[in-house]
Protein backbone atom coordinates (compact mmCIF):
# COMPACT_ATOMS: atom_id res chain seq x y z
CA UNK A 1 0.00 0.00 0.00
CA UNK A 2 2.76 2.07 0.54
CA UNK A 3 2.88 3.50 -3.15
CA UNK A 4 4.42 7.13 -4.37
CA UNK A 5 0.76 7.72 -5.71
CA UNK A 6 -0.62 7.40 -1.80
CA UNK A 7 1.92 9.48 -0.48
CA UNK A 8 1.90 13.34 1.16
CA UNK A 9 1.54 15.02 -1.43
CA UNK A 10 4.23 18.30 -1.35
CA UNK A 11 3.04 21.33 0.11
CA UNK A 12 -1.00 20.76 -0.67
CA UNK A 13 -1.27 19.93 3.17
CA UNK A 14 -3.01 16.36 2.29
CA UNK A 15 -2.44 12.88 3.71
CA UNK A 16 -4.25 8.98 2.92
CA UNK A 17 -5.50 7.32 5.88
CA UNK A 18 -6.56 3.98 5.82
CA UNK A 19 -9.57 3.53 7.87
CA UNK A 20 -10.36 0.46 10.18
CA UNK A 21 -12.60 -0.49 12.89
CA UNK A 22 -12.77 -2.56 16.24
CA UNK A 23 -16.01 -3.69 16.87
CA UNK A 24 -16.90 -3.12 21.11
CA UNK A 25 -19.02 -5.26 23.22
CA UNK A 26 -21.53 -2.76 24.48
CA UNK A 27 -23.84 -3.46 27.54
CA UNK A 28 -27.68 -3.12 26.40
CA UNK A 29 -26.83 -3.70 22.91
CA UNK A 30 -27.13 -6.96 21.28
CA UNK A 31 -24.91 -5.41 18.07
CA UNK A 32 -21.39 -4.87 18.57
CA UNK A 33 -20.82 -0.76 18.31
CA UNK A 34 -17.71 -0.11 15.75
CA UNK A 35 -15.29 2.62 16.53
CA UNK A 36 -13.00 3.69 13.70
CA UNK A 37 -9.81 4.45 13.51
CA UNK A 38 -7.20 6.10 11.11
CA UNK A 39 -3.27 5.37 9.80
CA UNK A 40 -1.20 6.94 7.30
CA UNK A 41 -1.23 4.63 4.32
CA UNK A 42 2.57 5.22 3.60
CA UNK A 43 2.46 3.41 7.34
CA UNK A 44 0.77 0.19 6.08
CA UNK A 45 3.30 -2.60 4.63
CA UNK A 46 0.21 -5.10 4.29
CA UNK A 47 -3.21 -5.93 5.61
CA UNK A 48 -3.79 -9.73 6.27
CA UNK A 49 -6.45 -12.34 8.32
CA UNK A 50 -5.67 -13.02 11.34
CA UNK A 51 -4.09 -16.35 12.17
CA UNK A 52 -4.36 -18.16 15.09
CA UNK A 53 -2.48 -16.44 17.71
CA UNK A 54 -1.82 -17.48 21.36
CA UNK A 55 -0.56 -15.03 23.39
CA UNK A 56 2.16 -15.82 25.85
CA UNK A 57 1.41 -16.29 29.31
CA UNK A 58 4.83 -14.48 29.96
CA UNK A 59 3.95 -11.31 28.16
CA UNK A 60 5.14 -8.28 29.60
CA UNK A 61 1.98 -6.04 27.91
CA UNK A 62 -1.37 -7.81 27.54
CA UNK A 63 -1.95 -6.56 24.00
CA UNK A 64 0.79 -8.67 23.24
CA UNK A 65 -0.70 -11.35 20.97
CA UNK A 66 2.48 -13.05 20.11
CA UNK A 67 4.40 -13.62 16.53
CA UNK A 68 4.39 -14.04 13.01
CA UNK A 69 6.45 -14.88 10.01
CA UNK A 70 5.98 -12.55 7.01
CA UNK A 71 8.10 -11.15 4.47
CA UNK A 72 11.48 -13.04 6.00
CA UNK A 73 10.29 -10.83 8.92
CA UNK A 74 9.36 -12.24 12.46
CA UNK A 75 6.55 -9.47 13.02
CA UNK A 76 4.93 -9.27 17.01
CA UNK A 77 1.08 -8.80 16.68
CA UNK A 78 -1.12 -6.37 19.05
CA UNK A 79 -4.21 -6.30 20.26
CA UNK A 80 -5.30 -2.66 19.26
CA UNK A 81 -8.60 -3.07 21.50
CA UNK A 82 -6.60 -4.45 24.83
CA UNK A 83 -4.20 -1.07 24.47
CA UNK A 84 -7.21 1.39 23.42
CA UNK A 85 -9.55 -0.34 26.36
CA UNK A 86 -12.17 -1.36 24.13
CA UNK A 87 -13.60 -4.62 24.83
CA UNK A 88 -13.35 -6.12 21.41
CA UNK A 89 -16.72 -8.24 20.14
CA UNK A 90 -14.46 -11.26 18.48
CA UNK A 91 -15.05 -12.69 15.34
CA UNK A 92 -13.49 -14.77 12.50
CA UNK A 93 -13.03 -12.49 9.84
CA UNK A 94 -10.49 -10.14 12.13
CA UNK A 95 -6.94 -8.55 10.31
CA UNK A 96 -3.84 -7.73 11.33
CA UNK A 97 -2.86 -4.74 10.01
CA UNK A 98 1.38 -4.93 9.45
CA UNK A 99 3.23 -1.48 9.45
CA UNK A 100 6.71 -0.48 9.13
CA UNK A 101 7.60 2.69 10.09
CA UNK A 102 10.57 3.95 13.30
CA UNK A 103 12.51 0.76 11.13
CA UNK A 104 10.03 -1.51 13.23
CA UNK A 105 7.56 -3.73 11.84
CA UNK A 106 4.54 -4.12 13.65
CA UNK A 107 0.95 -5.93 13.69
CA UNK A 108 -1.95 -4.83 14.52
CA UNK A 109 -5.61 -7.09 15.51
CA UNK A 110 -8.70 -5.21 14.72
CA UNK A 111 -11.72 -6.44 13.73
CA UNK A 112 -11.41 -5.09 10.23
CA UNK A 113 -10.88 -2.37 8.07
CA UNK A 114 -13.51 -0.20 5.55
CA UNK A 115 -10.94 2.17 2.67
CA UNK A 116 -8.65 4.71 2.00
CA UNK A 117 -9.66 8.06 2.43
CA UNK A 118 -7.74 11.22 1.30
CA UNK A 119 -8.14 14.12 3.72
CA UNK A 120 -6.68 18.01 4.18
CA UNK A 121 -4.52 18.41 7.50
CA UNK A 122 -6.77 21.18 7.87
CA UNK A 123 -9.82 18.94 7.93
CA UNK A 124 -8.23 17.19 10.73
CA UNK A 125 -9.39 18.97 14.28
CA UNK A 126 -7.24 17.94 17.60
CA UNK A 127 -8.47 15.50 19.76
CA UNK A 128 -11.76 15.56 21.29
CA UNK A 129 -12.27 16.22 24.90
CA UNK A 130 -13.81 12.66 25.13
CA UNK A 131 -10.84 11.60 23.68
CA UNK A 132 -9.04 12.79 26.53
CA UNK A 133 -10.94 10.77 29.21
CA UNK A 134 -10.60 7.74 27.40
CA UNK A 135 -7.27 7.80 29.40
CA UNK A 136 -4.62 7.18 26.17
CA UNK A 137 -2.56 10.00 24.23
CA UNK A 138 -2.46 7.92 21.28
CA UNK A 139 -5.31 9.71 19.63
CA UNK A 140 -3.86 12.94 17.84
CA UNK A 141 -6.61 13.89 15.90
CA UNK A 142 -10.45 13.72 14.57
CA UNK A 143 -12.03 13.25 11.04
CA UNK A 144 -15.26 13.27 10.33
CA UNK A 145 -16.76 11.24 7.86
CA UNK A 146 -20.45 11.30 7.00
CA UNK A 147 -22.12 9.97 10.43
CA UNK A 148 -19.12 9.00 12.21
CA UNK A 149 -15.70 10.26 13.49
CA UNK A 150 -12.58 8.87 12.58
CA UNK A 151 -10.17 8.61 14.94
CA UNK A 152 -5.73 9.25 14.07
CA UNK A 153 -3.92 6.80 15.97
CA UNK A 154 0.30 7.64 17.08
CA UNK A 155 1.52 4.87 16.31
CA UNK A 156 4.84 5.58 17.83
CA UNK A 157 3.37 6.54 20.77
CA UNK A 158 2.01 3.09 21.40
CA UNK A 159 5.31 1.28 20.45
CA UNK A 160 7.56 3.84 22.48
CA UNK A 161 5.01 2.93 25.49
CA UNK A 162 5.94 -0.32 25.14
CA UNK A 163 9.65 0.14 24.84
CA UNK A 164 10.75 3.35 26.33
CA UNK A 165 13.83 3.28 25.32
CA UNK A 166 13.46 3.36 21.74
CA UNK A 167 12.99 7.18 21.95
CA UNK A 168 15.78 7.76 24.32
CA UNK A 169 14.02 10.86 26.17
CA UNK A 170 16.70 11.47 28.98
CA UNK A 171 20.11 10.58 26.64
CA UNK A 172 22.33 13.65 27.15
CA UNK A 173 22.94 15.97 23.51
CA UNK A 174 26.69 14.70 22.00
CA UNK A 175 26.93 18.65 21.53
CA UNK A 176 25.82 22.05 23.14
CA UNK A 177 25.63 25.22 21.51
CA UNK A 178 28.32 27.66 22.43
CA UNK A 179 24.82 30.03 22.71
CA UNK A 180 21.47 30.11 23.42
CA UNK A 181 19.86 29.29 20.18
CA UNK A 182 15.81 30.32 19.89
CA UNK A 183 14.28 27.16 18.47
CA UNK A 184 9.87 26.78 17.47
CA UNK A 185 9.26 23.01 17.83
CA UNK A 186 5.74 21.75 16.78
CA UNK A 187 4.61 18.30 17.35
CA UNK A 188 1.33 16.68 17.98
CA UNK A 189 2.54 14.13 20.09
CA UNK A 190 3.14 14.64 23.67
CA UNK A 191 5.74 11.83 23.80
CA UNK A 192 7.93 13.46 21.12
CA UNK A 193 7.72 16.86 22.50
CA UNK A 194 8.50 16.04 26.00
CA UNK A 195 11.83 14.32 24.18
CA UNK A 196 12.76 17.03 22.12
CA UNK A 197 12.68 19.63 24.64
CA UNK A 198 14.74 17.31 27.03
CA UNK A 199 16.99 17.05 24.42
CA UNK A 200 17.55 20.55 23.29
CA UNK A 201 17.02 22.27 26.54
CA UNK A 202 19.87 20.55 27.26
CA UNK A 203 22.25 21.33 24.48
CA UNK A 204 21.51 25.11 24.78
CA UNK A 205 18.31 25.76 23.13
CA UNK A 206 15.58 28.15 24.34
CA UNK A 207 12.00 26.84 23.00
CA UNK A 208 8.91 27.90 22.01
CA UNK A 209 6.63 24.52 21.70
CA UNK A 210 3.13 24.31 19.89
CA UNK A 211 1.42 21.59 18.65
CA UNK A 212 0.34 21.61 15.55
CA UNK A 213 2.03 23.08 11.91
CA UNK A 214 -1.08 26.04 12.02
CA UNK A 215 0.05 27.14 15.46
CA UNK A 216 3.84 26.95 14.14
CA UNK A 217 2.96 29.20 11.36
CA UNK A 218 1.09 31.64 12.96
CA UNK A 219 3.26 32.07 16.18
CA UNK A 220 6.61 32.41 12.91
CA UNK A 221 4.21 34.95 11.28
CA UNK A 222 3.97 37.04 15.11
CA UNK A 223 7.11 36.90 15.30
CA UNK A 224 8.38 38.35 12.09
CA UNK A 225 5.73 41.15 12.32
CA UNK A 226 7.11 41.62 15.72
CA UNK A 227 10.36 42.23 14.36
CA UNK A 228 9.86 44.22 11.28
CA UNK A 229 8.19 46.90 13.80
CA UNK A 230 11.55 46.76 15.58
CA UNK A 231 13.06 47.67 12.56
CA UNK A 232 14.60 43.20 12.65
CA UNK A 233 14.37 40.80 10.64
CA UNK A 234 13.22 37.22 11.51
CA UNK A 235 17.04 35.66 12.26
CA UNK A 236 17.24 38.39 15.07
CA UNK A 237 14.21 36.69 17.00
CA UNK A 238 14.09 33.22 16.27
CA UNK A 239 17.18 30.63 14.68
CA UNK A 240 15.37 27.73 13.63
CA UNK A 241 11.96 25.53 13.18
CA UNK A 242 11.94 22.08 14.12
CA UNK A 243 8.56 20.57 12.62
CA UNK A 244 7.09 16.95 12.84
CA UNK A 245 5.93 16.22 8.90
CA UNK A 246 2.59 14.94 10.25
CA UNK A 247 0.16 17.29 12.68
CA UNK A 248 -3.78 17.84 12.67
CA UNK A 249 -4.32 21.28 10.94
CA UNK A 250 -1.42 21.75 8.78
CA UNK A 251 1.77 19.15 8.13
CA UNK A 252 5.32 19.89 7.95
CA UNK A 253 5.86 20.29 4.25
CA UNK A 254 2.82 23.21 4.18
CA UNK A 255 4.48 24.81 7.06
CA UNK A 256 7.87 24.77 5.54
CA UNK A 257 6.48 25.97 1.93
CA UNK A 258 4.90 28.44 3.47
CA UNK A 259 7.62 30.04 5.48
CA UNK A 260 9.44 29.97 2.74
CA UNK A 261 7.54 31.52 -0.15
CA UNK A 262 7.37 34.69 2.41
CA UNK A 263 10.14 37.06 1.61
CA UNK A 264 10.44 38.28 5.63
CA UNK A 265 10.43 34.64 6.86
CA UNK A 266 12.72 32.57 4.37
CA UNK A 267 15.93 33.29 5.73
CA UNK A 268 14.72 30.90 8.76
CA UNK A 269 15.99 27.24 8.34
CA UNK A 270 13.67 24.33 9.07
CA UNK A 271 14.34 20.68 9.95
CA UNK A 272 11.30 18.36 9.15
CA UNK A 273 11.13 15.00 10.83
CA UNK A 274 9.06 11.91 10.33
CA UNK A 275 8.80 8.46 11.33
CA UNK A 276 9.05 7.77 7.28
CA UNK A 277 12.32 9.41 5.42
CA UNK A 278 12.16 8.12 2.32
CA UNK A 279 13.57 8.83 -0.57
CA UNK A 280 10.80 9.98 -1.80
CA UNK A 281 9.82 12.06 1.34
CA UNK A 282 13.29 13.41 1.71
CA UNK A 283 12.97 15.06 -2.11
CA UNK A 284 9.50 15.94 -1.01
CA UNK A 285 11.12 17.84 1.92
CA UNK A 286 14.04 19.32 -0.56
CA UNK A 287 11.48 20.79 -2.97
CA UNK A 288 9.38 22.57 -0.31
CA UNK A 289 12.81 24.21 1.22
CA UNK A 290 14.08 22.01 4.71
CA UNK A 291 17.61 22.34 5.35
CA UNK A 292 17.77 18.62 7.15
CA UNK A 293 15.33 15.36 7.45
CA UNK A 294 15.56 13.13 10.36
CA UNK A 295 13.80 9.46 11.15
CA UNK A 296 12.06 9.46 14.33
CA UNK A 297 14.87 6.82 15.45
CA UNK A 298 17.89 9.06 14.54
CA UNK A 299 16.14 11.87 16.88
CA UNK A 300 18.78 11.66 19.55
CA UNK A 301 20.97 13.27 16.79
CA UNK A 302 18.28 16.21 16.80
CA UNK A 303 20.41 18.94 18.86
CA UNK A 304 23.70 18.09 17.10
CA UNK A 305 22.31 18.40 14.01
CA UNK A 306 20.49 21.86 14.47
CA UNK A 307 23.50 22.93 16.25
CA UNK A 308 25.56 22.17 13.22
CA UNK A 309 23.42 24.26 10.60
CA UNK A 310 22.95 26.93 12.98
CA UNK A 311 26.72 27.24 13.50
CA UNK A 312 27.23 26.92 9.60
CA UNK A 313 24.58 29.99 9.18
CA UNK A 314 26.59 31.94 11.55
CA UNK A 315 30.50 31.23 9.98
CA UNK A 316 28.69 31.90 6.33
CA UNK A 317 27.31 35.24 7.69
CA UNK A 318 30.68 36.45 9.78
CA UNK A 319 32.70 35.15 6.22
CA UNK A 320 30.41 37.45 4.21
Amino acid sequence: MARSDILLETGTNELEILELFINETVPGSKDPVPSYFGVNVAKVMQVIESPTLDPPESASNPCYMGTISLRKHIVPVLDLAVWLGIDRNAHEYEVVMVTEFSKAVTGFLVSGVTEIHRVGWQDVAPPHEFVTRMGTSCIIGMVRREDHFIQLLDLEQILSALEPASLKPDEAPRVVASRRYRALVADDSPTIRLMLRKNLEAANFDLHVVSNGQEALDHVRRMGKQAKEQGKGILDVLDIVIADIEMPLMDGFTLTKSIKDDEQLKALPVILYSSLITSELRHKGESVGAVDQIAKPDMDSMAERAIAILEGHKSGDAGA
